[in-house]
Protein backbone atom coordinates (compact mmCIF):
# COMPACT_ATOMS: atom_id res chain seq x y z
CA UNK A 1 0.00 0.00 0.00
CA UNK A 2 2.91 2.30 0.68
CA UNK A 3 4.24 1.77 -2.84
CA UNK A 4 0.89 2.73 -4.34
CA UNK A 5 0.76 5.86 -2.22
CA UNK A 6 4.33 6.77 -3.21
CA UNK A 7 3.54 6.33 -6.91
CA UNK A 8 0.45 8.48 -6.50
CA UNK A 9 2.44 11.30 -4.90
CA UNK A 10 5.13 11.02 -7.58
CA UNK A 11 2.54 11.25 -10.36
CA UNK A 12 0.90 14.20 -8.63
CA UNK A 13 4.26 15.94 -8.25
CA UNK A 14 5.11 15.42 -11.94
CA UNK A 15 1.69 16.69 -13.05
CA UNK A 16 1.81 19.85 -10.95
CA UNK A 17 5.42 20.52 -11.94
CA UNK A 18 4.38 20.28 -15.58
CA UNK A 19 1.47 22.65 -14.93
CA UNK A 20 3.76 25.14 -13.18
CA UNK A 21 6.26 25.10 -16.04
CA UNK A 22 3.51 25.61 -18.63
CA UNK A 23 2.06 28.45 -16.56
CA UNK A 24 5.49 30.04 -16.22
CA UNK A 25 6.24 29.69 -19.94
CA UNK A 26 2.88 30.66 -21.47
CA UNK A 27 1.15 32.64 -18.74
CA UNK A 28 -2.41 32.31 -17.48
CA UNK A 29 -3.99 33.70 -20.66
CA UNK A 30 -2.60 30.96 -22.93
CA UNK A 31 -2.42 28.09 -20.43
CA UNK A 32 -4.67 25.59 -22.24
CA UNK A 33 -2.95 26.11 -25.59
CA UNK A 34 0.47 25.89 -23.95
CA UNK A 35 -0.54 22.73 -22.06
CA UNK A 36 -1.50 21.08 -25.35
CA UNK A 37 1.69 22.21 -27.12
CA UNK A 38 3.97 21.00 -24.34
CA UNK A 39 2.03 17.75 -24.02
CA UNK A 40 2.56 17.06 -27.73
CA UNK A 41 6.23 17.99 -27.38
CA UNK A 42 6.72 15.52 -24.53
CA UNK A 43 4.77 12.86 -26.42
CA UNK A 44 7.11 13.27 -29.44
CA UNK A 45 10.17 13.11 -27.20
CA UNK A 46 8.98 9.90 -25.53
CA UNK A 47 8.10 8.38 -28.90
CA UNK A 48 11.61 9.15 -30.22
CA UNK A 49 13.17 7.54 -27.13
CA UNK A 50 11.01 4.43 -27.39
CA UNK A 51 11.24 4.10 -31.19
CA UNK A 52 14.50 5.71 -32.33
CA UNK A 53 14.77 6.50 -36.06
CA UNK A 54 16.61 3.87 -38.05
CA UNK A 55 19.91 4.89 -39.58
CA UNK A 56 20.40 3.96 -43.24
CA UNK A 57 23.11 1.37 -43.92
CA UNK A 58 25.68 2.83 -46.31
CA UNK A 59 28.58 0.42 -47.00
Amino acid sequence: MGLLRGLFWLALFVFFTFCFLVLFEYGPNDFVNGFQKEGERIEKWVDQKVHPPKKPDNP
